[in-house]
This record gives structure tokens, sequence and C-alpha cells, in this order.
């Protein structure tokens, strides 16, 4: 680079510097203060940071030494790279001004100046990185919504009007322009033809593989009536009120509205097939925390003309931000549930483009819920790396927080051992007080100020283009090296950015064959067999072996069968309410059915297509031995294939030819009468008006088992004298610390680990005679966490006995 060069950069880079709240100088000053006072876990973070040059250095004396030690890294780092700059003349620059730094003590004012030089001399160096082959980005802008949760900034009505769809044109230049891409454009298509959006907001911004299309979402921002926690649904949620999906081309022209509706509709991404995957509220059912309308919202697919709109996802809560990897997987966060802590698992998932036989290989069961991110949102496959990058984010708060480095292919020890902090800077939001430092429960109140960072792109697993603010609000684009250097390419004054793209084409991820029968595409029978017919609404689950845990099964364990439960969405939109059973925030559920399990501990079954449903390994006595804790589905046509019951993720199936596999898939074998829906009055009552309920009535100090008076929450009197020795796990915000763990221990759950069957068997109830269907009821009742209702509605007809049907969506 030439010296005029230099000497331009250094004008622009001090202007650029200063134009953010505060300065770097600044900014740096205070880091080396933080760690200074010991208010960094510095050890910690030494182990946790991608490159130890973002660190702070106990040799750091002021922010000159950091700024040049990081610039010295980055520019090492860039002559290693293939079709590296000429940077002969940067290297004896920075030597020079180390040189010069070395004469002069800190607190000397020319050190500032030697700054601002070492600050310009390092964005020369950074925008020669060969990775830079594009001069043009994409952005938007949009304000942070106005309410902080991680579901309801991507409701319409809490969205800030203004933005728009953006390039900056020769970001790397000296004089960089932006171009207003809709400047001229009016909606081609749809209710809103021939309306220019220019009153909105807009959010989710995608660009297609050949860079000629952009994918958006939008809403006119209108807020029907001021929004409460108790402001009905049908209140607030309107085709103004709400995002859509639009489509256009780069010079503005075909601007096409793809989705409509009193519902959101965000995050649309391409898929290699030529769909669309996006995330949409269109299932129906809403979260199980808060007392407010959060509908809930998933993975959805479409044609690109907006037709054709089908569900990839069937899970029972929130799912967001797909995007495609490099293998032409799609990789997804989402809120993970199942009776645990509803705040402990929001993290990385992989699934087909067909949306079959969805993952976690990360992160889904955390040992200490501080000891990671709370949230993991924005993830991008590295380009030509097993590596994502994603923001770490609060759950009580917004999409923006520090960035992590993500590599699956090491063992996950339920905490950070495949995590990297590209950012340890900033703390991970709302799991640390501070950089390194964990967290305590503060009711959702602990954020430690971190959300400074937002949707970086990856340019290798060193570079990245993304937001950020240190006021977490006018949130800039910047260009960031895992070094801890940050350039500013551009800031608006008066609104923020979001969602840096580089404009440029890149490579198409391989076409993944569907093997479901949902798209219209992959509905027809070329072959007319008619077979069709009898996949329309089922699917089929396939385990190898079932012995095949990642934890240890209880000496001597024979799993004879196992048992199908489906999860029903939650139709109410206040947390316990209605109160499930005395599990805090318990789910309404259902059992499906069982299947035998064979002698090698293979399974091979018929299951219904579209909806959730879990897993339980049962022993000989019907009784769970182990229980999923989240939740998986199957599409028409599709067969979810497993290893076993919790298998290492990574492990290849040893069974080569399961006996389940020789034969025709299985039917379920019914469940009793009430337990589906599984409700008490109609699964347990019944034995206990046969067996208990008399000879209790006898005895004053004996709990009265009756059923047809009621108390708290509407439970029976016999529910509320036997729940307590029942088994049940909870979930919540901080229902970990009651749990013990997030995940499930062979042989210590439902029945099993109750006090319910052992005090049967004691001499006060010798003379009741338990019948074999008796202590099925009762075996069932514990292992699905001994509920009290099976629906969300029509709590009283649940109550007295009444067949009350769940609504499925």
């Amino acid at each position: 680079m030439s010296l005029p060069r230099i000497a331009s950069l250094v004008a622009i880079g001090f202007a650029l510097s200063t134009c953010a709240l505060g300065s770097e100088f600044d900014d740096l000053q205070a880091d080396i203060a933080r760690h200074t006072n010991g208010l960094t876990d510095s050890a910690r973070l030494a182990r946790e940071a991608l490159e130890p040059s973002a660190l702070i250095l106990d040799t750091d004396r002021d922010p000159l030494d950091i700024v040049l030690r990081r610039t010295q890294a980055l520019l090492d780092d860039l002559l290693v790279m293939p079709k590296h700059p000429d940077l002969a003349n940067e290297s004896d620059t920075l030597s020079a001004l180390r040189k010069k730094s070395q004469s002069v003590l800190p607190g000397d004012p020319a050190r500032r100046v030697l700054f601002d030089e070492a600050c310009a001399l390092r964005r020369g160096i950074a925008f020669s990185n060969p990775l830079l082959d594009f001069s043009d980005v994409l952005f938007l802008k949009h304000d942070r919504a106005t309410y902080q949760h991680m579901v309801d900034q991507y409701f319409g009505f809490r969205a800030v009007p203004g933005g728009g769809v953006f390039v900056l044109q020769n970001a790397f230049a000296e004089s960089p322009s932006v171009r207003n891409v809709l400047a001229d454009s009016v909606v081609e298509s749809g209710r809103l033809k021939g309306q220019s959006l220019d009153k909105g907001s807009f959010i989710s911004l995608e660009l297609s593989y050949d860079a000629r299309r952009v994918l958006f979402a939008w809403t006119q921002a209108a807020v029907p009536v001021e929004p409460t926690d108790l402001t009905p649904h049908k209140d607030l949620w309107t085709p103004e009120s709400t995002y859509h999906i639009f489509a256009a081309n780069l010079d503005g022209t075909g601007l096409t509205q793809l989705t409509d509706g009193a519902w959101n509709d965000f995050d649309p991404c391409f898929l290699p097939n030529g769909r669309i995957c996006f995330i949409s509220e269109r299932r129906g059912g809403f979260l199980r925390c808060g007392v407010r309308p959060d509908p809930t919202y998933t993975l959805h697919s479409m044609r690109a003309d907006g037709s054709d709109i089908i569900p990839l996802s069937y899970h029972e809560t929130h799912e967001w931000h797909p995007s495609v990897n490099n293998d032409g997987m799609i990789v997804y966060s989402r809120w993970d549930y199942v009776d645990r802590d509803s705040d402990i698992a929001h993290h990385l998932w992989l699934t087909f483009p067909d949306g079959r036989d969805p993952r976690s290989f990360h992160g889904n069961y955390p040992a200490v819920r501080e000891s990671r991110p709370w949230m993991e949102l924005s993830i991008r496959a590295v380009p030509n790396a097993h590596t994502y990058v994603a923001t770490s984010t609060p759950h009580h708060g917004q999409n923006y927080g520090s960035l992590v480095l993500i590599d699956m292919r090491g063992p996950d020890d339920r905490s950070m051992s495949q995590i990297r902090r590209i950012t340890p800077e900033v703390a991970l939001p709302e799991a640390e007080t501070a950089p390194g430092v964990p967290g305590k429960l503060h009711g959702g109140k602990n954020t430690a100020n971190a959300e400074v960072y937002g949707t970086a792109w990856p340019l290798s697993e060193k570079y990245y283009l993304c937001v950020y603010d240190l006021g977490q609000k006018n949130y800039g684009l910047y260009l960031l090296d895992a070094f801890g250097n940050r350039e500013l390419l551009y800031r608006d004054p008066a609104m923020a950015c979001l969602d840096p793209i580089p404009l440029r084409p890149r490579p198409l991820p391989p076409v993944i064959p569907t093997r479901t029968r949902q798209a219209i595409e992959d509905r027809e029978d070329p072959v007319g067999s008619g077979h069709f017919a009898d996949l329309e609404s089922t699917g089929r689950v396939a385990i190898m072996n079932i012995y095949e845990s990642e934890l240890p099964w209880p000496e001597g364990t024979k799993i004879s069968a196992l048992r199908i439960i489906q999860l029903f969405p939650k139709t109410t939109p206040a947390a316990n309410e209605p109160k499930i059973g005395f599990g805090e925030q318990s789910l309404a559920r259902g059992v499906l059915g069982t299947v035998p399990v064979e002698a090698d501990g293979s399974v091979f079954c018929e299951v219904p297509a579209g909806v959730p449903f879990y897993f339980q390994a049962l022993d000989e006595e019907g009784r769970a031995v182990q229980t999923m804790r989240s939740d998986t589905y199957v599409h028409p046509g599709e067969t979810l294939s497993c290893v076993g019951c919790h298998e290492p993720k990574k492990q290849a199936p040893r069974n080569p030819t399961p006996l389940a596999m020789q034969k025709a898939p299985a039917s379920l074998i019914p469940p009793p009468d009430g337990a589906y829906p599984l409700l008490f009055s109609r699964l347990v009552q019944p034995v206990l008006d046969r067996q208990c309920t008399e000879c209790h009535a006898k005895y004053e100090k004996a709990p009265k088992l009756d059923g047809k008076t009621f108390g708290e929450f509407g439970w029976s009197t016999a529910y509320h004298e036997i729940a307590p020795f029942g088994w049940a796990k909870h979930g919540g915000n901080g229902a970990l610390a009651k749990n013990e763990t997030s995940y499930s221990i062979p042989g210590k759950v439902g029945a099993r680990a109750s006090k319910l069957l052992e005090i049967l068997k004691d001499d006060a109830h010798k003379e009741a005679k338990f019948t074999k269907d008796d202590l099925a009821r009762l075996t069932l009742w514990l292992d699905c966490n001994s509920v009290f209702y099976g629906d969300y509605l029509e709590t009283e007809k649940q109550a007295r006995g009444e067949s009350v049907m769940p609504k499925i969506f």
C-alpha cells in the first residue's frame, strides 16, 4: 500500500473511530481497567478465546500497546494466506511505530498520536485482506424492537418504523457510498400491490447464491391497540401488524410479496433445491412462559413464488434463523425444553432441507446454564470449514451479544468445550456478569450490557462482517477479525444497521434428495403404484439398537418396549394456565402407543406424521427406564432413524442387520383409556375408585382420594393427595436447580424413581388387589410427569372425567 493511501486512511480512520459513542481508545482503556481490577476471569478467557491476541494481557500498559500487537497479529496472519498482499511497507511502518512507542512512556499525550497512526495503519492492512474480493456490502437498516425478548423481537407491532434494503458501495475504499435498493420500487403483487415499502420496518435479509435477488421480511408496523400482557392475541395480530416475506432484484425491480396473513413470517433463506425456507407462526400454539400471547413460530418452506407453503418442523415451541451449511443442511436455532428448564437450551440444530431428522449435536443439555451461552442465534457456516459462527444472545433480550465460533467435532462437555470466543471482551449475555464470570439467576435481568455484536457473516474462521455498537443502539457495519481488531465501514447516525452480506455470488451447496411426501413436487406418483395414500398421514421410526446409549443403563436392564408420547400445542397464552400438573409448566400430552423392542434392541414401527412426540424405553414391567427431554417428529413418508437411545452423536450403528428391519413396520399398540390425552380423571381415578377410595374413607388420617370434589387449580382432591408421591420434572426459568440435571439418567425417571409404587407394596396396602391393568395405568401416569390435565382447554370437563380431545393444528 502506498504511503499517500496510508495518510488518507489516517484521517478517515480517525473520523470513523470517533463517530460512535466514546472512542476506541476509551473503550480499550476500560477493558484494561476491568482486567487490572480483576473484574474478568482472565484464566478462563485465555482457555476459551479463539485468538490470544484478542485478550487483554498483563503486559498491556495502554491502548497503544494493544493496537500495535493486534495489528502485528493481523499482519502476520495475512502474510501466510494464499495470494497474500505485499505488506512490506506496512510491516516497516508498524516496526517504526513500535520503536517510537518504546521511547514514549504511558500517559504522554504523544502516545495518543501514535495510537491514531497505528489505527490508520491497521485499517489499511485490514482492507488488503485477500478475502475481501468484493467491493459492495448488502445490508438492512433496522432499529431494535420495542420489547426485550428473544421471541417478541419478531412481532411486527413491536417494530420501529423506518429502514430499508441498502448497498454500501466501494465499502473498503476511501469514500464509500450508500444506495437504497428499493428507493423507486413498488410492490408488484399481493395485498400491497402498487405501494412502496417506505413507512414500515425491515428485518431478516437474505441474498441469493447468484447474488441477483434478495429476500427480506417487512411489516407495516401497525399497532392495532396498545399492547399489554393481557391484550388478546386476535386484537394484536393483523396483516398490518405482522411481518411478511418479500423478494426483489438487486436493482429494485421485481418487488413481490410472497406471504401474507395475520401471522409473522420472517427469516427467509434460499434452499439449494430452489425452495425458500422461513420461520412462520402459521402452525398455531403459544409459548409456555410469561403471560402475554406469544405465538409459536417454526421452520416452514415454500416455492420461490410463495406458493405451496408447508411446515418443515412440527416442534412444539420456537425456532429461529435458518441458513444452509456447506453440506446443504439447514442449520438453525431451536428452543428446546420438554420437562426441563425453559431458559437452558436454545442452540444449534441441523435438519435436512425437507425438514426430516432434526438433530442437536451441541449444547442442548448444559450442566450449568451460566457456564455457556444461553442462546446461539444467527448461526452461519464458515466457508470451507466445519465450524459455525453464532451470536451468544440473552433469553430476555434481542439478537445481539458476543460472537462465538462453534466446532462440533470434539466432545460436548455440556459447557464450553465446543465453543471459542471470537469477541472475548464481551460477556455472554445473561449467562455472565462480566467476561468469563458466570452470573447468578437474576430473574432474567443479568444481561451484563453485552448486546453489542450481531448478525456476523463469516469470511473465514478469523474474519467477519458484523454489526457492532457498544451503546447497544446505533449499530454500525464493521469488518472484524479474531485478533481483536474492528474497522467501521458505515454507520447511519439516525438508524441502526443489520445483516451485512458480501454482495457477490457464492457456491451453491449440494442439493440433498427429498425423502418426504409433503411438498407438491414430492407428492407425485410417477410409477402409479398407489402406495402414496398409505404414507399421507404416517411415517416410520427405525432404531438400530436401543441399548446404544451415551449414559449407562442400569445393570441387567432389559428393554421390552418403546413408548411414544405426543405433545399437544399450548392453546392458552399464559404459562401454567391451566396448571397441567404439579411439575411447573408441565406439558399436556397423550400416549400414542407402544411397540415391542426386539432381542437385539431394534425397533421399526409406523407413527403418525406431523405431530411432535418423544420416546420412552420401557423395562419388562412396563416402566420407563429412560425418557427424552426433547421432541422429534416425522413427515409423510419419512423414516426417522436413530442408532440408539440418546446415543453418542457421532457413533455409527454397530448392528448391521437389525431384527426389526427384517420385517414390516410394527403398528403401535394402543394405550389404555385415559392415556390420549393423558388425563388423571380417566386414567388414574378409576383405579383409585376400585382399589383405594372406599378403604381410605374409613380412616380419618388416610388421604382422601375423592375424584368428585375439586380444589386449587381445579385439581381433584384425589390428585392433590396423591401428586406428592408422584414423579415430575419442572419447566420454567431456574428449573435446572429443581431438576438437578437437564438430561434424564437411565433408571432414575418416572415410576422407577417415584414413591407411589413402593408405598403400594407396604403392609398398609397388603389387602389391595391391584390388577396388572391397574399397575400399568399408575405406571404410565408416573412415567408421564404425573399430570392432571390432558389439554389446555375445557378444564372443568377434563376434571370431571369427560373426554376432551386436544386442539391439533
